[in-house]
């Protein structure tokens, strides 16, 4: 019994857009599309995205490969086989205030060995780390397909010190108007924040 499978490349707004209940009364036994990079994991049966081989830019993150399937008696059974020998990964690195430089480049490389240096990585640190530390992305020897290292932390300020030597100054005062509630997780970047530009302009 001969099947018919089409080819069909296109899907979103911009190149040639369709929906899958349009594709499934052209009455074909599967069909297999194309143009999207990435798998479509929850597409299954008559009409799937494969997705590219491998990995073609830092946007397409996740598992890439190939799907395989076969026909029998008109019904369809796919599976996407993960192949590609490399992947885009985007790691979050928690930071605190013990984290020096030498300790966050360990780190980093030891992220690197337990995923894999076949491969890519953006980095993005968070936490709070000493206020008195500026970590040097641009200038870590990671090793391995590191294409980005993001420095989203924030310094950790010693608020009833900082408090105590300027109560009647700027600062005090900045800090004292976040006193007597609790904070929320905006409200304690607006603090961190604050304070860190107040002191950065007493700099200049």
């Amino acid at each position: 019994m001969e099947n018919e499978i089409l080819l069909l490349h296109g899907g979103d707004e911009r190149h040639l857009p369709f929906g899958r209940a349009e594709v499934d009364l052209l009455g074909y036994d599967y069909t297999a599309l194309g143009h999207i990079h990435k798998p479509d994991l929850e597409m299954k049966g008559k009409c799937r995205y494969s997705g590219s081989l491998e990995p073609t830019d830092p946007n397409d993150i996740g598992k890439h490969g190939y799907v395989i399937g076969t026909i029998e008696h008109g019904v369809v059974e796919t599976e996407f086989v993960p192949a590609a020998r490399r992947e885009y990964l985007n790691l979050d690195i928690r930071v605190d205030q013990e984290m020096t430089g030498r300790r966050l480049l360990e780190k980093l490389r030891a992220e690197v060995l337990e995923h894999g240096e076949e491969n890519l990585y953006r980095f993005t640190l968070v936490g709070f780390r000493d206020p008195d530390i500026r970590f040097d992305t641009g200038h870590m020897d990671v090793g391995g397909g590191v294409l980005e290292i993001r420095d989203l932390t924030k310094p950790s300020y010693d608020f009833e010190k900082l408090l105590s030597a300027n109560r009647r100054n700027l600062l005090g005062r900045f800090i004292e108007s976040f006193q007597g509630e609790e904070q929320s997780e905006v409200g304690q970047m607006a603090l961190y924040e604050g304070v860190q530009a107040i002191l950065e302009t007493r700099k200049e």
